[in-house]
């Protein structure tokens, strides 16, 4: 289950299979179950996850 959390100050949702945090809890919820189908992450979903450091997408 996507879990949503106040990272810096800013609400995110975090893929709990593989621990990475998104803006958007659709994307989250896709990378979840992709995780949980694949045992893996599929680089076109992750590639839009908030870098920890900046709060930044993935560019």
């Amino acid at each position: 289950m996507v879990k949503k959390t106040n990272l810096e100050g800013e609400i995110v949702f975090k893929c709990e299979r593989c621990g990475l945090f998104y803006r958007n809890k659709g994307v989250a919820k896709k990378c979840e179950n992709w995780c949980n189908k694949n045992n893996s992450c599929n680089y076109l979903i992750s590639k839009v996850c908030i870098k920890l450091n900046k709060l930044q997408e993935v560019k």
